[in-house]
């Protein structure tokens, strides 16, 4: 094996790694999530087809029927689109874009905005952690 292929494995294997970790805090975050949501009610559990639903959920706003999936499109593993400035937006899937929920501040910033923008009130830890399962299992 020459050294450009052995560098190229380090470096195929750390991106990998990375992304690895970040699928994993990903998880982590669902299951915080789940946590507080069985706090607020014991029979509860994340599911990812509650989580797409969530995703997909039609609300009206501004005389505009959107969703999460408005901007962020049908499948959470593409690159997205602001419906308003055409800015793109990387794709939510953790599995394709490692920065995605790698910090939770940012995250909670995230939901909080949306959440507000889209349903008018803060998302439940039920939401966020279907929402995350979903993600999760898109590729």
């Amino acid at each position: 094996m020459n050294k450009l292929s052995a560098v190229l494995i380090a470096l195929l294997a750390s991106v990998s790694l990375s992304a690895h970790a970040d699928v994993i805090t990903a998880q982590q975050a669902a299951n915080d999530y789940g946590v507080f949501a069985k706090r607020l009610n014991p029979n509860s559990t994340l599911s990812a087809d509650a989580g797409r639903a969530f995703y997909t959920k039609k609300v009206v706003v501004n005389g505009k029927d959107v969703s999460c999936s408005s901007c962020h499109t049908d499948n959470p593993a593409n690159t997205g689109k602001h419906n308003v400035t055409g800015n793109p937006i990387k794709p939510m899937a953790p599995s394709v874009n490692p920065q995605r929920f790698s910090d939770i501040n940012k995250s909670e910033k995230n939901f909080t905005n949306h959440c507000k923008d889209l349903y008018g009130k803060n998302c439940s830890p039920q939401d966020k952690g279907d929402f995350v399962t979903y993600l999760l299992t898109t590729k």
